[in-house]
């Protein structure tokens, strides 16, 4: 393919010497021309493992050429990626001035063209951005987009010290697109790349980079704060995380990431207590930490604004227990949520199989007398019942046999706090997620 690369930074000229190095036609359009001097001699703008010598070799093969000129080079070129930087501004927010400046150069460059052409966003943006590079595109080129070009948004995952590695060896390529022929392109441009493809919606992609970085930085934050914890008392924090990182099934896995309702139970708010009370007593700051919990309050408190938005004063409720499988109501969000309910005067009904009130005993039945007096009044062993007796079904285990209500009972308001369904395409207007 001939291929044109905006922006000569870290992840610009990474792709151009491993590109270049496959054999693709590269050009380099920059507006430095220090950077472009050095790719003219077959150099790096930047310092990385391998990449002097791919680059080398690329430039000796004929394959790179950097150049201020993107008109001359777009008319017949398949592709173009953007890879220019959008730093934060004073605000917090993305710079996305090169971004919209960049588009425009390629909306000129692709008048004169009459061939089919893939804009590639690598650059980290705001969800949005596709739309609006899009527009852009079209309106310099008087070009019409998925007849004459696309735009995908193709974010990349390379880290500093290893990012030829990371190039060849990600853990997955990212495809954004709705269009066939774009992503046909993509797929070949990717095919000697070590990693699944994964085709996703647009916004998805433009999102995945921030997510991922923001949740690195939480981990390092997470694990400074255990390991001055650990230090406060005299234990070795590398043993601890060491220990941590070999639970594979929990700790380091996708158990626990899938957006939801709140967490309850007896493990989890009680250990998460006890670790803030050490720091606390040994005078550890940890703002991590001591967010976990603040953080699911408001979880709590988005639901119950979900419901009273609602056209609804009865509500059914799927699924009592902190979590499905059990009859362990202590803790859970749920029963504070219909507490909650019940003192603002809504009509509750619920159905949980696995809550029998007459063999509920010790201090599960205490914690829910406490809360919920007078239970029987609530619960029932009819599902059916339950749902035709109300008016917002709120479901918050995944259970097999609530997966069609929505589609049996159109006629009700279903929130779904567990993701019942992956395909969402089925359920609008009267379903929603608390999160999704």
């Amino acid at each position: 393919m001939i291929i044109n690369v905006f922006g000569l930074g870290y992840v610009g000229c990474v792709s151009v010497a491993c590109f270049g190095k496959e054999g693709h036609r590269i050009h380099c359009i920059d507006i430095n021309d220090y950077k472009i001097g050095l790719i003219n001699r077959g150099e790096p703008t930047i310092i990385e493992k391998d990449l002097d010598w791919m680059m080398k070799e690329a430039w000796e093969a004929g394959n790179i050429l950097a150049t201020r000129d993107y008109r001359s080079v777009m008319p017949d070129s398949d592709l173009s990626i953007i890879c220019v930087g959008t730093p934060n501004n004073k605000h917090g927010h993305l710079d996305l001035s090169g971004i919209g400046h960049v588009a425009e150069n390629i909306g000129e460059g692709l008048a004169a063209s009459r061939r089919y052409h893939v804009v590639v966003i690598r650059s980290t943006v705001l969800p949005g951005t596709n739309e609006k590079v899009g527009r852009i595109i079209a309106e310099k080129s008087g070009k019409k987009r998925g007849t004459d070009f696309e735009v995908v948004s193709n974010p990349e995952f390379l880290r500093e010290g290893s990012a030829v590695h990371d190039f060849y060896h990600p853990p997955c390529t990212v495809i954004g697109t709705s269009s066939d022929q774009a992503f046909a392109v993509m797929a070949d441009l990717y095919k000697n790349v070590q990693a699944p493809i994964r085709r996703v919606s647009i916004p998805a992609a433009e999102m995945i980079k921030m997510v991922n970085n923001s949740f690195h930085a939480l981990k390092v934050s997470f694990a400074n704060e255990i390991g001055n914890i650990c230090k406060s008392l005299g234990i070795d924090s590398h043993e601890v995380m060491d220990l941590f990182c070999e639970d594979t099934k929990l700790n380091l896995s996708p158990y626990y990431l899938k957006p939801g309702f709140a967490y309850g139970g007896s493990c989890l708010p009680k250990d998460l207590s006890a670790l803030k009370t050490i720091a606390h007593d040994h005078y550890v700051i940890t703002p991590v930490i001591n967010a976990i919990e603040i953080s699911n309050e408001n979880q709590k408190k988005r639901l119950i604004e979900l419901v009273t938005e609602q056209n609804g004063k009865r509500i059914g409720v799927l699924g009592l227990s902190f979590k499905p499988g059990t009859d362990d109501l202590r803790h859970s969000p749920i029963v504070e949520f219909v507490e909650a309910m019940l003192g603002k005067g809504y009509e509750v009904k619920i159905y949980d199989k696995n809550v029998h009130l007459s063999k509920i005993v010790g201090a599960n039945k205490e914690y829910i007398m406490a809360k919920i007096p007078h239970i029987s009044d609530y619960i029932s062993d009819n599902l059916d019942d339950v749902v035709q007796r109300t008016e917002v079904i709120v479901i918050s285990h995944k259970n097999p046999e609530f997966v069609d209500l929505p589609k049996r009972y159109p006629d009700k308001m279903f929130i779904d706090l567990v993701r019942i369904q992956r395909d969402l395409s089925e359920y609008q207007g009267a379903y929603c997620g608390i999160s999704w």
